[in-house]
């Protein structure tokens, strides 16, 4: 597992590439903003070209049914989807939000899920080559 990137003393990345992503717990405005291809942080930039790049990316929200509601978050987990991220997410992934207000049981968080997902998505090389 990487958290942070290495760097050599020219500045470039020594860190192998990744295998997998997970985003998560991934907030309304990550999903938001991912999937309109806004990337104004290190973060969403560096989500952004792993998922340019083909690396398997696997997505779960942390939202309220009052946000998952919205068409803007409908729209999109969509598009994610149509990008082929893996987004879990409705009843098809046993996972769906709670109401406003209501945190549930922190345990209840599909971490396991993400990671086995995740892990199955690396035996079948799915990655894009680099345009040069």
């Amino acid at each position: 597992m990487r958290t942070v990137y290495k760097f050599a003393p020219d500045g470039s990345r020594v860190s192998p590439p990744a295998d997998a992503l997970i985003v998560a717990p991934a907030t309304y405005n990550t999903i938001n903003k991912l999937a309109l291809g806004i990337a104004d942080t290190y973060p969403l930039s560096s989500v952004a070209e792993a998922i340019g790049r083909g690396v398997p990316t696997v997505i779960v929200p942390a939202v309220n049914t009052a946000l998952a509601a919205r068409h803007p978050f409908q729209r999109a987990i969509a598009s994610l989807r149509d990008e082929g991220v893996r987004v879990l997410f409705g009843p098809s992934d046993n996972w769906e939000p709670l109401p406003p207000g209501q945190n549930g049981d922190p345990n209840r968080f599909p971490w396991r899920r993400a990671l086995d997902l995740a892990e199955s998505l690396t035996t079948v090389d799915t990655r894009v080559p680099m345009r040069s």
